[in-house]
């Protein structure tokens, strides 16, 4: 059973890319005024438009969900970025009281939905979720390799360079930087100042965490972000095969139609039941027309069979039905 005319509309024209550009349009308004309220000289001379502009922006927020939820009806709630859009709106009907403050932060939220609605960055972030599970194996290597290098450097340079590894937190602390990668001469110095061949600890450790670790969890997200463009693909695929698939059984089934009207019009003498007791069983008009219309749509034949005259078999006209694929 098909939706109502007025749903069908309405589910029309929020799935219609225009309707998507002005939500990412509000959207992107809402996070500049966002921006503009951290001034606090703007907020204070202003602070009349910023408020109107948030209750238009809350407003428009609100009209879009209630439209998806009347289009979509129940198959809006199956989709968990329409969960994410729906939560970040009812937070911002909350009111902001004193002892509700912290919920004005939940302002700034409105500009993630943007993810939600670009189906690029929806990709994105649905790729990271999915390697997730690959990725746990990968972190857990690297902080074993964090913690193993902090407790060997606590060990080893606690007397050379207290400030950097004088207990396992500062140590820990310390590695962690190394492993970015940045400012890690400075404390490769600090510490070769009085322990020469620090550089070998320094070294191998930036070797195997941030050359090796650290481009494997790389590939895995790659990977991920993969899988999921050739899921989206693969999806792309099946909406087009099935178009075509339809278009076919449509183009099949009016062939049918016009057949069964060909057969109706033929003369009786065209009938095989009252053909002479010594002739060879004929196939049925409608049957043979079918069949030329069949073995015509296999060979690449685009053309309607022509009708067939009074009086002449129909064997002998089905030749103008069939041509070379």
């Amino acid at each position: 059973m098909g939706l109502p005319a007025h749903r069908e509309r309405l589910r029309v024209l929020v799935d219609t890319p225009a309707f998507q550009r002005v939500v990412i349009a509000v959207i992107a308004l809402n996070a500049v005024t966002l921006g503009l309220e951290t001034s606090p000289e703007l907020a204070d001379r202003h602070s009349t438009a910023f408020l109107v502009v948030d209750r238009v922006i809350i407003a428009i927020f609100v009209i879009e969900i209630l439209a998806r939820i009347s289009a979509h009806g129940k198959a809006f709630f199956r989709d968990p970025w329409n969960w994410f859009d729906l939560i970040v709106v009812a937070a911002a009907l909350v009111p902001a009281s004193e002892s509700l403050s912290i919920l004005r932060l939940f302002r700034f939220l409105r500009v993630l939905r943007l993810i939600s609605v670009v189906p690029g960055m929806r990709r994105v972030v649905s790729a990271l979720f999915t390697a997730i599970p690959g990725l746990t194996s990968a972190l857990v290597l690297l902080l074993l390799s964090l913690y193993m290098a902090a407790v060997i450097g606590e060990q080893l340079f606690r007397e050379a360079a207290p400030q950097y590894f004088g207990d396992l937190g500062t140590s820990l602390f310390t590695m962690f930087t190394v492993l970015t990668v940045e400012n890690w001469p400075q404390v490769a110095e600090d510490v070769m100042a009085k322990e020469p061949m620090a550089w070998v600890f320094f070294a191998t450790f930036i070797v195997i965490t941030a050359f090796f670790v650290l481009n494997l969890l790389i590939g895995v997200i790659v990977s991920a972000m993969e899988a999921e463009v050739n899921a989206a693909r693969w999806e792309e695929d099946q909406a087009l095969e099935l178009e075509q698939h339809t278009a076919v059984m449509n183009e099949i089934r009016a062939l049918n139609e016009k057949i069964d009207r060909l057969a109706a019009a033929l003369p009786a003498s065209a009938d095989p039941a009252r053909a002479a007791p010594g002739d060879a069983p004929r196939a049925a008009p409608g049957e043979a027309l079918r069949a030329a219309a069949a073995d015509a749509a296999r060979g690449g034949l685009a053309t309607e069979p022509e009708a067939v005259e009074p009086g002449v078999p129909p064997e002998e006209k089905l030749c103008a039905c069939r041509r070379d694929p």
